[in-house]
């Protein structure tokens, strides 16, 4: 398992949102990224989490993070654990009154609660070998990805998040 971080939330040419994570650990020879494509609901659970954003009503990830806090547990890691016919599988490591469970996620869900929890992400090694690329995202690239969507998150509209 590698440990990564999320590098950022972007827009692949189709406007399909792409989670980027990047080894924590990895020299910047050898650095790769992890793209996963996930939801625009789930893209924006993540970047509101990772910057700290106030939304009007709780996320569904808030929700499942506040539970989890009543519940006196506490999530402990997340996993991508492999890769199958192009479906990313991932699963949360949950720790609730000193029993372990590893509950089946989609990255993206996973990520987002990580990202909430300060829990540390990993991926299989396997997983990383298969469908890392090359990382070519400079800093500046990923800055300018966060101040949009901190631009997006300022003039959003409460009534965006009906169903």
């Amino acid at each position: 398992m590698v440990q990564v971080r999320v590098a950022g939330v972007a827009l692949d040419a189709t406007g399909q949102h792409v989670i980027l994570l990047q080894p924590i650990d990895a020299l910047p020879t050898e650095s790769r990224l992890l793209p996963i494509w996930i939801g625009s609901m789930e893209a924006t659970s993540i970047m509101v989490a990772i910057e700290g954003a106030e939304t009007p009503r709780p996320l569904t990830h808030d929700l499942l993070r506040t539970m989890l806090e009543t519940l006196e547990a506490t999530v402990e890691q997340v996993e991508v654990t492999r890769i199958d016919d192009g479906t990313f599988y991932a699963e949360i490591t949950v720790n609730a009154g000193g029993a372990v469970h590893r509950i089946d996620a989609r990255p993206s869900d996973a990520v987002a609660l990580a990202s909430r929890t300060a829990a540390p992400i990993f991926v299989a090694d396997e997983v990383l070998a298969e469908a890392g690329v090359e990382d070519v995202i400079t800093e500046a690239e990923a800055e300018a990805d966060v101040e949009e969507f901190s631009k997006f998150i300022d003039e959003v509209d409460p009534d965006d998040f009906k169903e």
